[in-house]
């Protein structure tokens, strides 16, 4: 019997693994189909705005952190967002070797209109559901958010300081 719920068990743990590889492109699609048509900037470009828009300003290692990706990959979109005039670099006046990121202005604004873009997109999309569907996508969508952020918290960074 024991062997058998750990079989179903993995079974479990194997099926939330395909739900997840599922939900994945269909998230991000959805969240960034109209900004894409509109911008150069991909999901990852975002996820670093949201990110600074929460945060007044990091440095490159605590975005990488935060977001669980490597740096040279931070390097790459802060360029991006640099280039489209989105976002800043800066030296940390207590340490030369740390460089700062900080949205500009336009990066604030631009940010925002984007957001407010996928936000009304959503919810035209989540309007067509019925009412047991919207109260059902509610409660799974906040428990998800709150397993995952679980999950994430267990994932070790190169960098200490960001596993608060």
């Amino acid at each position: 019997m024991n062997k058998s719920m750990n079989e179903n068990e993995g079974l479990s743990i194997d099926k939330i693994i395909e739900n997840l590889y599922y939900i994945h492109p269909l998230v991000t699609i959805s969240l960034t189909r109209s900004i894409r048509t509109s911008t150069n900037l991909n999901p990852g470009s975002l996820y670093i705005m949201g990110l600074l828009s929460r945060n007044e300003m990091m440095s490159m290692s605590e975005i990488g952190c935060k977001l669980k990706i490597p740096k040279p990959h931070v390097t790459s979109q802060i360029d991006k967002l640099i280039a489209e005039n989105f976002v800043e670099r800066l030296n940390d006046p207590n340490d030369r070797r740390v460089i700062n990121i900080r949205l500009t202005d336009k990066g604030k604004e631009d940010f925002q209109k984007m957001k407010q873009t996928i936000s009304q997109e959503m919810r035209q999309r989540i309007e067509t559901l019925d009412q047991q569907n919207i109260k059902t996508m509610l409660n799974s969508t906040q428990q998800l958010r709150d397993i995952l952020t679980v999950i994430m918290k267990d994932i070790p960074c190169e960098k200490p300081s960001c596993n608060d």
